[in-house]
């Protein structure tokens, strides 16, 4: 959503139970891109997915990490989205933070409309990277989204994450040029809205 700065605000939504994943890793370094070229970042990672309960199992409503997560999809004019490729497609625990943006249904802006979505999927081999990036580009179909033209699949079994650096130069040329292309879209929102 527009706000008063015209710094834009991207949020970052992945990982694994792990914090030091290669898909956090991953996420990190594109997140720092954008920060680098001036957006407010966030990232909804680990910790945050791990206190999120299974979207709707709480009669109660949502808990602080599911309302914190929400408000933060309100805000976001761009997503960089990143799972790790289980049994070849996107993770639970992923897909149910995924599934808390149904929150936004009766919003003016549906689900992710109009937002640009970079995507960014880490496996141990090749077939899983591109059948959870096809699975990926569905659900941002599926909730309006833009997915970018890049999504990045990285083939992490040669262990190249370490202390959030990453070893392969042209990973982490993609992984830049992906949170570009999310930049890119987030200052074309104020036309679409408009």
């Amino acid at each position: 959503m527009a706000k008063n700065d015209d710094k834009p605000f991207i949020l970052g939504l992945g990982g694994t139970t792990n914090p030091f994943s290669s898909t956090e890793q991953a996420l990190a370094i594109a997140l720092k891109t954008a920060a680098d070229a001036g957006a407010e970042t966030e990232l909804f990672g680990s910790a945050k997915l791990c206190a999120l309960p299974h979207y709707r199992s709480d009669p109660a409503g949502l808990n602080e990490t599911g309302k914190a997560l929400v408000e933060a999809v309100r805000r976001a004019d761009g997503i960089i989205l990143a799972s790790p490729g289980y049994h070849g497609t996107i993770s639970g625990l992923v897909k149910n933070a995924v599934d808390y943006i149904e929150e936004t249904a009766g919003d003016e802006r549906v689900y992710l409309d109009g937002l640009p979505v970079g995507l960014i999927v880490t496996a141990y081999g090749w077939q899983a990277t591109g059948s959870t990036l096809a699975a990926m580009r569905s659900i941002v179909h599926a909730l309006r989204g833009w997915p970018t033209p890049l999504g990045v699949g990285i083939n992490a079994s040669g262990g190249i994450f370490k202390d959030g650096v990453c070893a392969d130069e042209a990973v982490n040329e993609q992984l830049r040029l992906v949170a570009q292309q999310v930049m890119r879209g987030s200052h074309r929102r104020q036309y679409l809205t408009q």
